[in-house]
């Protein structure tokens, strides 16, 4: 938990319950502030913005239950803690229902206390993480429209075809679609060609990615809630799938959605109907399911990270996107595409890239996939002097050689294979250099050789970087 969340203001008119509780919550890692008044705890909340408040019911210049409204008005994310010797059931019900995390009535049992404390600051934690991660959301929308449409899928290679003529045949249809490959191959951009190319497409597709909230938040951002559905709910929120009504929702990395939490979208998906947080309504669910995992399905099944009725469910149509290395024809289209995007986002003239620059990104077998290569051109394009991109504007793990990038299968080779001395040596020092990714001073300290002893072996065995 951070600095900022650790701050928690007491509003008390009793000295020694102050005096109490700031040394119980000091003692405990916390950063107590106190007041003795309300208008000395507004000033206080105004200016420490603290995470919670401990807060008496009677004060001598305000009425607890009216400052209680009051900051859960200003400030909604801030949790607040009833702290009152006046007990009573009905100011406990009322407390609750302006927004207090809780109530709690003096002598109060520290231990009580601290925890309720620890989870409170726990439940503004999460609240914050939501908000900011929506904010980021907001923020990013045009710019990754934008990316989307400039980023638009390559279909040069065979398996890049076959999965276009599919998409071309399958996405007029209400036929939900499991999307499945490794990390950076493309799932999100394809999501939006079928999307694009449905019936659907006058309407934004909707997306949330399972693998970016909180477990205790996605069902909340997946189904919406009413205000007062849980602590902290201080207004109505419609949720994804009212937000995708009439569209496409794309649920990214599915397979990281809570198992309790599929099932109830299974129910959704099977009745078309769902029932936001707190709410006692059914609403009817018109959208079509677009869903990704780079996740091997057979082993998210066998670690039930993804349930099999759900599964069967997404499957009407599967999509698997091969890996950049196995369609090789489509890197110099994406490369083009790539290089006229950041030049134009920097302002220069697109630069060239020379021959051997361009074997080296034919050669390179690219793990991360599209999302590596959009990245490496970017690097180069930023790095790129005189119109020209050589092999030095590339990231060094592109500019090694093909043999040390191969290192890992050949040390996989049996021991039954016949190595002469001189190949062993040569297999060493490639080894080396793939470890330390081409530093060759760490290299020769790997190997335990001096450098000029390494920079003759690597002339004798022609391995150049």
């Amino acid at each position: 938990m951070t600095t900022e969340n650790r701050r928690i203001l007491i509003i008390d008119d009793e000295r020694p319950i102050l005096m109490t509780l700031e040394a119980l919550l000091g003692r405990h890692g916390y950063q107590p502030e106190v007041a003795a008044n309300a208008a000395t705890g507004m000033r206080l909340l105004e200016s420490k913005t603290p995470a919670l408040v401990l807060l008496d019911l009677q004060l001598p210049d305000a009425e607890g239950l009216h400052m209680l409204e009051e900051i859960k008005t200003n400030h909604p994310d801030t949790q607040v803690i009833i702290l009152t010797a006046h007990d009573s059931l009905n100011n406990a019900i009322e407390s609750i229902k302006r927004g207090a995390y809780h109530f709690i009535s003096k002598p109060y049992a520290p231990e009580e206390l601290l925890s309720l404390v620890e989870k409170a600051l726990e439940k503004q934690s999460l609240l914050r993480e939501t908000f900011e991660l929506r904010q980021a959301t907001q923020k990013l929308k045009q710019r990754l429209a934008q990316a989307e449409t400039r980023l638009a899928p390559i279909f040069k290679s065979k398996g890049m075809q076959q999965i276009d003529e599919l998409i071309t045949a399958m996405a007029p249809s209400e036929a939900n679609v499991l999307i499945t490959g490794e990390s950076g191959v493309g799932k999100e951009v394809i999501a939006n060609v079928i999307h694009n190319r449905s019936r659907r497409a006058e309407k934004p597709m909707v997306k949330l990615n399972c693998a970016a909230f909180p477990q205790a938040m996605i069902e909340g951002e997946l189904f919406g809630y009413m205000k007062g559905a849980f602590t902290g709910a201080t207004s109505d929120f419609r949720g994804m799938i009212a937000e995708a009504d009439g569209s496409t929702l794309f649920l990214d990395e599915i397979s990281e959605m809570p198992a309790e939490l599929q099932t109830r979208f299974l129910r959704v998906l099977q009745e078309r109907e769902y029932r936001p947080l707190g709410s006692t309504k059914t609403l009817k669910a018109n959208f079509r399911v677009v869903a990704a995992t780079n996740r091997p399905v057979q082993q998210a099944l066998a670690e039930n990270r993804l349930r099999s009725d759900l599964y069967y469910r997404l499957n009407t149509f599967q999509i698997e996107l091969p890996p950049l290395r196995q369609r090789k024809e489509d890197i110099p289209p994406m490369v083009a595409s790539f290089v006229r995007t950041f030049a134009q986002q920097l302002g220069k003239a697109e630069p060239t890239i020379e021959p051997e620059a361009f074997q080296k990104l034919l050669d390179y077998g690219w793990p991360g996939n599209v999302r590596e290569l959009q990245n490496t051109i970017e690097y180069a394009v930023v790095l790129a002097r005189q119109g020209q991109i050589t092999i030095k504007e590339l990231p060094a793990e592109v500019r090694l050689p093909v043999a040390l990038q191969k290192t890992e299968r050949a040390a996989g080779q049996t021991a039954g294979q016949a190595q002469n001395l001189s190949d062993m040596e040569r297999n060493a020092i490639l080894n080396a250099l793939a470890q330390t990714h081409g530093n060759k001073k760490k290299a020769a300290e790997l190997l335990g050789i001096q450098r000029p002893t390494l920079y003759n072996k690597m002339r004798r065995y022609d391995i150049q970087l």
